[in-house]
């Protein structure tokens, strides 16, 4: 007999892990019917438990199938089986290697053939199952009793682990936020709970730090299954991390109102994203910046300060790729369909904005607008050019503040999937640093200042 009191208390912890009462019944009946298998069955039997809750008594039964000629072979005159292992673990399953098209051996202890079960139950069909009651027994040895406890245990995790495919497998591509737990090869371990999730090295915006028990959002984008449990891969450099920033702080976005239609991002430095509204009556750069710029500096913040270009959709190719280029003003586009390639006149005293540090706006606005840019100089000469990819800069035509080393590559776009599984740099020292106050209104005066330069 169990008991009650203590068996309700378990559950009831169980519970809070979000472990269902049914579930963790069916464990402890597993364990029980194996613990009895392994002290007082015979190999090859099909033994159950049953638990009554309002007593606290198991029952144990044995259980048959019902079988004939056609669905089971009966031994052969002569032929040997192999004897039971009496080292084998009792949780193991009991299972017969056959070959392809091979019936399974008839097993009475298992098997019951049909003409018999009719003897017993009216109307059996063959396949069904019959009952037969066995001793009630609660005096378990010791091997058998840690036999029942690996049986819990295992079923525990299984269902933690359901759990949590469940839970997490719902949240999957939204925003989670946890605690930094350690830092181990480079890569981010976050307490989220229930588990842990890691961030990966390259999945981290280049420049941030964090110290352990610090709080971190993150963009969950991959929740994978693992033997020993689930393993939640974050991501703080995944564009779409920035797409959902935006959808917390402008309810127009996350409506529906207004849509992204591109998004280039170097993670830690610069962000393009282009805007559409579906209702006339919706401003869409407004949206996203905010009432003074306040909903953008909230998601600059967030990014520890990473710049961020918002301009208008354009189905005009021309008119698009003028916009992308931003700070900078074009003065003339002419696109060549053929090579899907733009040629952008720009005046003197703004290539350096066109082109931007190391290359960095004429290639995030190449990967905004999927055309490959050339910028050219209002004397007709090349300055630049970009495949969305790299930068060929002609040095002798660039302002100095242009050239530079080129910054690793960003996402094309939204819909492109970040890697899932990566290889881990040694661990380096991490140190937090303060975030960046910058507001939309600095930056604007920054490019101004830029211009008359």
């Amino acid at each position: 007999m169990i008991d009650l009191k203590t068996i309700n208390a378990v559950l009831g912890e169980f519970e809070d892990r979000g472990i269902s009462r049914a579930t963790m019944i069916e464990a402890i009946e597993s364990a029980m019917a194996t613990a009895y298998k392994r002290e007082y069955g015979k190999r090859g039997q099909v033994v159950r438990a049953k638990l009554d809750l309002n007593t606290g008594t198991i029952a144990f039964e044995q259980v048959k199938t019902v079988v004939d000629d056609t669905t089971v072979r009966f031994p052969e005159e002569g032929e040997v089986f192999p004897e039971e292992h009496t080292h084998a673990h009792g949780f193991h399953a009991e299972e017969e290697h056959l070959a392809e098209g091979e019936l399974p051996r008839f097993d009475a202890e298992k098997h019951i053939l049909i003409e018999n079960a009719k003897l017993m139950k009216r109307g059996v069909e063959l396949g069904e199952e019959i009952v037969f009651p066995l001793e009630p027994q609660d005096d378990f040895g010791r091997i058998a009793a840690q036999t029942a406890k690996q049986v819990v245990i295992q079923k525990v995790r299984e269902a933690e682990k359901l759990s949590m495919m469940e839970e997490f497998g719902e949240k999957k591509g939204e925003i989670v936020g946890g605690i930094v737990q350690r830092m181990e090869r480079g890569a981010i371990f976050v307490d989220l709970g229930r588990t842990t999730g890691i961030i990966p090295y390259e999945e981290q915006i280049p420049g941030e730090r964090y110290r352990m028990g610090e709080r971190i959002r993150a963009y969950l984008y991959a929740v994978d299954e693992g033997f020993r449990g689930v393993y939640l891969r974050l991501s703080r450099a995944h564009p779409k991390f920035v797409v959902k920033l935006f959808e917390m702080e402008a309810p127009e976005l996350a409506s529906g109102a207004i849509e992204i239609k591109a998004l280039a991002r170097e993670p830690g430095s610069r962000t393009k994203i282009a805007l559409a509204s579906k209702d006339p009556h919706v401003d869409p750069v407004g949206s996203l910046v905010g009432q003074r710029g306040v909903r953008v500096s909230t998601v600059m913040s967030e990014l520890g300060g990473e710049r961020i270009d918002i301009i208008e959709w354009n189905d005009d190719a021309a008119a698009f790729i003028k916009e992308a280029l931003s700070p900078a003003t074009p003065i003339e586009v002419v696109l060549d369909e053929a090579d899907h390639r733009a040629t952008v006149t720009v005046a003197e005293d703004e290539q350096s904005l066109a082109i931007g540090r190391g290359g960095q706006n004429v290639r995030l606005a190449a990967k905004l607008t999927g055309w490959n840019i050339d910028i050219v100089s209002t004397g007709g000469s090349e300055v630049a050019e970009s495949d969305g990819e790299t930068v060929a800069v002609v040095a002798e035509e660039v302002p100095s503040e242009a050239a530079g080393v080129m910054p690793i590559e960003s996402a094309e776009v939204i819909e492109h999937a970040m890697p899932e599984v990566t290889e881990l740099p040694a661990e380096e020292e991490l140190a937090p640093l303060p975030a960046s106050d910058e507001t939309v209104a600095e930056a604007s005066e920054d490019r101004d200042k830029a211009k008359d330069e």
